[in-house]
């Protein structure tokens, strides 16, 4: 039985004693200092093995090794699950220079935007139009009878007529 005095146990995922948060900014810089180093890190390998095409790719499983292993092993810290949480809330404005840009491009067209537009039209409503007409034609079709399975106990309609 425990005495009073005795420390509880913790498990290897928990910090022993309880530490103070880290301000939201730092823990960002933190982050993506991390994801930094590990990205640039993996150009550096994959350029020197000339598959440098490969960096992000590589980046990423790297991470995602590092990150299961830390979280198997000692657990994540308090300040990455935190900065994370805030960067993937915030994440749709990672969308806005991609939609600025399409946009900047698209009035640059000029006398092509029409054409443009046009094709785009086209190309996405044909496919669904013949994809229509398939699920039309698959939904109202009967499906046929089941073929019976024969057995071979009862006679056949030849031996039927033979009998009186």
């Amino acid at each position: 039985m425990p005495s009073a005095n005795s420390v509880p146990a913790t498990s290897p995922k928990q910090s022993p004693t309880p530490t103070r948060p880290l301000p939201l900014g730092f823990a960002l810089l933190l982050t993506l200092a991390l994801v930094i180093i590990i990205r640039e890190g993996a150009v550096v390998v994959c350029a020197a093995l000339n598959i440098s095409s490969a960096a992000n790719i590589v980046g990423m499983l790297v991470m995602f090794a590092i990150l299961l292993v830390w979280r198997l092993t000692v657990g994540l810290p308090q300040w990455l699950t935190q900065a994370s949480n805030t960067l993937l809330v915030d994440s749709g404005f990672a969308f806005l220079p991609v939609s600025a840009g399409a946009g900047l491009l698209i009035f640059a067209l000029g006398d092509e935007l029409w054409g443009v537009v046009l094709t785009i039209v086209i190309s996405t409503l044909l496919p669904l139009w013949g994809l229509g007409i398939l699920a039309n034609r698959w939904l109202n079709t009967e499906p046929t009878a089941p073929i019976a399975p024969t057995d071979n106990a009862q006679p056949s309609a030849s031996q039927q007529q033979d009998q009186p």
